[in-house]
């Protein structure tokens, strides 16, 4: 595949940043994809999508990795809705031929502004982790969570780690650092199921992957490190960046 000299430089240096910003809310693809799409513009589009989650899926593994080893881990939480996530993302992915896709695009710019703009005015919102279900309730909640989410991820995808942040907040009390500890396992689940039907699909580049793979992890170590030292203020105010990242994207492709 014939590329200009600098393109696998390009690549790497997107796949770090991409691996940062996911480590610390999710939304690396707004980074990631774009760059693959720039430099390989022929290229069948699941291709490339397949790609990405070959590279995306390991540094989120070790940004979770990372987290388990320094925050206590709602394994409740978390377990059943990586679980669901598994399940639901390769059932989305596969009715992303008969469901029509069209329709979320349309109205995802306006959810996507709804949380920010919730996010924003609540001013206390995941500054503090309040439990606020008990055990025996929690794991139907997070397997409903981890279903949503997973089935929006394989139908179409832009924002699945910072959306589960929002859940895991909303819904559980947790505070955004903890939030965005547990969304890591549920994205390599919704990750992993992806790349099983694109591996099996023939549209995966393995070499170009594993190698973004590598800057990817590089990445997330740094975001993570920056997460933990810097915590759930540091967390909420580059979730609010990737969300109005995330309504112009998305307000672009419906709308210009």
């Amino acid at each position: 595949m014939d590329v200009f000299p600098d393109a696998y430089l390009i690549l790497a240096i997107a796949a770090l940043m991409a691996g940062m910003m996911d480590a610390v809310v999710g939304g690396g693809g707004l980074i990631q994809i774009p760059a693959l799409f720039g430099i390989f513009p022929q290229s069948a589009p699941a291709t490339l999508f397949g790609t990405n989650k070959l590279a995306g899926i390991w540094g989120t593994a070790f940004a979770a990795r990372t987290y388990a080893k320094h925050i206590q881990i709602e394994w409740g939480v978390a377990l059943p809705a990586a679980m669901a996530a598994l399940l639901f993302s390769f059932v989305g992915a596969r009715l992303v031929s008969v469901l029509p896709a069209d329709l979320i695009r349309q109205f995802l710019p306006f959810i996507l502004l709804l949380v920010a703009a919730y996010v924003f005015y609540r001013k206390d919102f995941g500054a503090t982790y309040d439990r606020r279900h008990h055990s025996k309730y929690q794991k139907w909640l997070a397997f409903g969570v981890g279903s949503g989410i997973g089935l929006y991820d394989g139908l179409f995808g832009p924002g699945t780690g910072s959306f589960l942040i929002f859940l895991f907040v909303r819904v559980f009390g947790f505070d955004f650092l903890r939030a965005s500890a547990v969304a890591k396992f549920v994205n390599v689940a919704c990750n992993l199921s992806a790349l099983v039907w694109f591996g099996y699909a023939g549209h995966v580049l393995w070499q170009l992957g594993l190698m973004m793979a590598v800057c990817n992890i590089v990445g997330a170590v740094i975001g993570t490190r920056l997460a933990l030292v810097r915590g759930s203020a540091f967390i909420r105010k580059v979730f609010l960046l990737v969300f109005v990242l995330l309504i112009v994207k998305t307000s672009s492709d419906v709308f210009w």
